[in-house]
């Protein structure tokens, strides 16, 4: 999963065959790019390559693209482009991007700036100002800390501007849930630990976390959590009156959106599924993603039982791969309303056990075309 905050949920398979390379985070790629051109305002000249300190505090040399100094203009630019490793990331090759400038005569200063394709926060809840640059609080550190690292004496007189920008930043955001957020016109600078993690889940996570911050500083008092895009779409067309901020894509993590939900007091909570996601949530896991753990296919098959399918229906739902399987027999059998009905009672069981908390739970369930299938309320599930 990428580092870049949202970009599309990539479906795992416990088989595939994935690479371990790590990569850098964009708030890595920038500190880099910064104390590249501080330095090429210092010495004139733009390094081709700059040790730079992560966030973590390890050293890492990047190599420096589009090195330039406009001396009498007190004015050095410079690039790093972005190595995301294996990760599949939508900010993967990006251009970060650091025009660094000379301000005279305040000593002291470093002023940190948000150029073209760097988004705009434009919605409270990100810990973010406002109107300005969505660049992360660890990055933001650590970017001027890198450039005071080496400014050295000249921070005694003058001060410093950096301005961080990424060409196309504003179409790779479009592949991102940043508009959710309310991050408009380019991607977010990101990392706590400068690293990127193949398939990493802590950015994703955060992200779901984030997206309640923001719906609950909007004093949204209806959150529905889906677990995908489909799933968004299906809850979103049953549930017109509610504003795009109250719909929050959790993707496999349950446990992150209910905490978050729950620490803020938010009275009411819907979840979109499939079945299989249902399923899942019946059987209580905290990361519902399928390299955690298979379906439990006994709660399939007891489900099918107990809305009178027949035996060696049951038997072969026991054995199957896939939940997939079961609701498509099921739904050929006309059983499909009370199949889903079902796992979304013992799912609302199994949610308000693991996540006590004062508030309301329904679950609509959608098939995999996302037509409606069924709504369960709480109360159906006492």
């Amino acid at each position: 999963m990428s580092e870049e905050n949202l970009a599309k949920v990539r479906k795992g398979d416990a088989r595939r065959q994935r690479g371990n390379r790590t990569g850098f985070t964009t708030g890595a790629c920038s500190a880099a790019a910064a104390r590249a051109a501080t330095l090429g305002l210092l010495l004139s000249e733009v390094p081709e390559s700059v040790l730079s300190r992560l966030p973590n505090g390890q050293e890492v040399s990047f190599a420096v693209i589009d090195g330039s100094v406009e001396e009498s203009a007190g004015l050095a630019h410079a690039a790093i482009v972005k190595d995301a490793g294996d990760d599949p990331d939508a900010t993967h090759g990006a251009h970060l991007t650091a025009d660094v400038r000379l301000l005279p005569h305040r000593a002291g200063e470093v002023v940190l700036k948000g150029g073209p394709g760097v988004g705009i926060v434009t919605k409270p809840g990100l810990g973010l100002e406002v109107g300005g640059p969505a660049i992360n609080p660890v990055p933001r550190r650590n970017i001027i800390d890198n450039v005071r690292a080496v400014a050295g004496e000249l921070l005694d007189h003058d001060g410093l501007e950096v301005t961080i920008s990424v060409p196309g930043g504003d179409e790779m955001a479009k592949k991102t849930l940043n508009a959710r957020l309310g991050i408009l016109g380019g991607i977010s600078i990101l990392g706590t630990t400068g690293i990127v993690r193949p398939y990493s889940t802590a950015a994703f996570r955060a992200s779901v976390v984030q997206a309640v911050d923001v719906a609950f500083n909007q004093g949204r008092q209806h959150l529905v959590f889906t677990t995908g895009g489909r799933t968004e779409k299906f809850a979103m067309r049953q549930l017109p009156a509610l504003d795009e901020s109250c719909f929050v894509q959790m993707g496999d993590f349950v446990k992150a959106a209910f905490s978050s939900a729950i620490k803020r007091g938010v009275p009411e909570i819907t979840v979109g599924a499939m079945v299989g996601k249902l399923t899942k949530m019946c059987q209580g896991l905290a990361v519902t993603h399928a390299w955690k753990a298979e379906v439990d296919r006994d709660i399939l098959a007891d489900s099918a039982r107990e809305v009178g399918a027949p035996a060696d229906l049951i038997e072969e739902i026991r054995a199957a791969e896939t939940a997939r399987f079961a609701a498509e027999r099921l739904a050929a059998l006309g059983l499909a309303e009370a199949f889903h009905r079902q796992l979304a009672i013992k799912a609302i069981r199994s949610l308000t056990t693991h996540y006590p908390g004062d508030y309301r739970l329904t679950v609509l369930v959608c098939d995999f075309e996302g037509r409606f299938i069924c709504r369960v309320e709480q109360d159906e599930a006492q």
